[in-house]
């Protein structure tokens, strides 16, 4: 007899399957993200379809057969409305729900990654939300993404001598996981010059950061979400904070795609 399993869960992505059905990704609060078939979903008649449709919040319930999940039940409990009258923000919504589903690695449930979705998806369903706020709020979803997976960027010390950051000219390193004072960068240069070796990793992937960017990606981490939503930030941070989230999106995901194959 096949054991039913309920639970909640934000429907990530789906599949087109065979025979009108769908492969769905969803992230649940008791199961962590699992992969479950849905049947015959795409027919007119069917009774999940109501509750089965990405970017909902829904009550789901499944069996676990003998090769995969299937989900027999789902029953809406939010759809984001507002969310889904705006292109720009379906735009952002795909942005975290693709960066979430590639960093999730396999079934593992986590309240505190339940919660940023929950409060997410929340933020971007307000009419009250700002179209710049938009932008902001997928920066904050992301570093404090990274933060619950234990990727949290060292802000507030240079990441090779532990000194407390001073004013000064300081460096982004994804591959150091953080900050690097101006004196430890040009010592690498030169050390680099020297020996006419391969640069240090640090060299490679540093991109020069602004004291200011620095500090808003302190206020982020902090998840002062009415402080960081009132800043009013300029092009060249905008700029800077769009490569180093590249550059940190890029290292993330090759660590965990090596941290796999092990």
């Amino acid at each position: 007899m096949f054991v039913h399993h309920r639970t909640s869960g934000f429907i990530l992505k789906k599949v087109d399957r065979r025979e009108a059905g769908q492969l769905l990704t969803i992230y649940t609060r008791d199961f962590g993200k699992l992969e479950i078939l849905a049947k015959a979903v795409r027919k007119i008649s069917s009774k999940l379809r109501a509750g089965a449709e990405i970017f909902y919040l829904s009550e789901i319930e499944f069996i676990q057969g003998k090769t995969n999940k299937t989900l027999t039940d789902a029953i809406l409990i939010e759809k984001f409305e507002n969310l889904r009258k705006d292109l720009k923000r379906i735009k952002i919504a795909h942005k975290i729900v693709e960066v979430f589903d590639i960093l999730i690695q396999g079934q593992e449930k986590d309240e505190n990654l339940w919660s940023l979705l929950n409060e997410t998806f929340d933020k971007l369903n307000n009419q009250q939300l700002t179209i710049n706020n938009q932008q902001l709020l997928y920066y904050y979803f992301f570093w404090n993404l990274l933060s619950i997976l234990g990727y949290r960027p060292e802000l507030y010390s240079c990441v090779l001598c532990q000194k407390k950051l001073v004013p000064g000219k300081f460096f982004f390193s994804a591959k150091e996981g953080g900050v690097i004072c101006q004196k430890c960068f040009k010592e690498l240069k030169l050390g680099s010059q020297r020996t006419s070796v391969l640069f240090h990793p640090a060299l490679r992937s540093g991109k020069e950061i602004t004291t200011e960017t620095i500090k808003i990606l302190r206020i982020i981490l902090k998840k002062d979400w009415t402080l960081f939503s009132k800043l009013k930030i300029e092009k060249p941070n905008l700029k800077s904070l769009n490569t180093i989230i590249n550059e940190y999106y890029s290292y993330t995901e090759s660590r965990l795609r090596d941290e796999s194959k092990r």
